[in-house]
């Protein structure tokens, strides 16, 4: 005869150690969609927040719209511009550099790039195709040969004002049109070509 089975032993069917049905759903699932849905919206947040920063106080793209600086950069190039630089250390002679568009420019324009060629104190001016700062001869290496610079007379720049010019001589309008620019006017100084990714070069 068989043996019945103890009081003491649980019955199957009170098992807790068996299986969770597929039925069993977890407790406070919707609660923890809530959590999730919050802390990938607050990542999201996070992150355009420190682009924001990033652009307003560090580094800022910019689109070259015309052939004022070409060969050294060209249309629909992209370059990056440090808006920290000039915090650091003066702006120097041969930089590029993105500044706000001052009256006497393209219209609808709001940004420009030009090279600085003149600094506070100096006299710049150009003769014979060549420009002369305080009446010695500035070399332009990153002008191809034969560049022609066509003649201005001496113009004195002012204290915290810069002469600025395109490497695109014969087109572009630059402090030859609208005079020198203020400092405070510099957005940053342009110091890598980002685009197109076959010819991305430090500036």
């Amino acid at each position: 005869m068989e043996p019945l089975p103890s009081s003491s032993e649980p019955a199957d069917e009170g098992d807790s150690s068996g299986p969770r049905l597929a039925t069993d759903t977890p407790k406070h699932s919707g609660r923890d969609t809530v959590r999730v849905t919050l802390e990938w919206v607050g990542l999201v947040v996070l992150a355009l927040v420190i682009a924001l920063l990033i652009k307003t106080f560090l580094f800022q793209a910019f689109y070259i719209p015309s052939e004022s600086m070409v060969p050294t950069l060209k249309v629909h190039d992209r370059v990056l511009v440090n808006k920290l630089s000039y915090k650091l250390h003066p702006v120097h002679r041969d930089d590029i550099v993105v500044f706000k568009a001052p009256a006497g420019s393209d219209p609808g324009i709001d940004d420009l790039v030009k090279r600085v060629i003149g600094l506070p104190g100096e006299s710049v001016r150009a003769r014979g195709g060549h420009i002369y700062i305080n009446d010695r001869l500035l070399k332009e290496p990153y002008l191809p040969p034969g560049t022609f610079t066509s003649d201005f007379a001496p113009v004195k720049i002012g204290p915290d004002e810069y002469w600025v010019m395109g490497d695109n001589r014969g087109n572009s309008k630059d402090s030859r049109v609208f005079g020198v620019i203020k400092k405070h006017n510099i957005v940053g100084r342009v110091f890598i070509r980002i685009w197109p990714l076959s010819r991305i070069t430090f500036m």
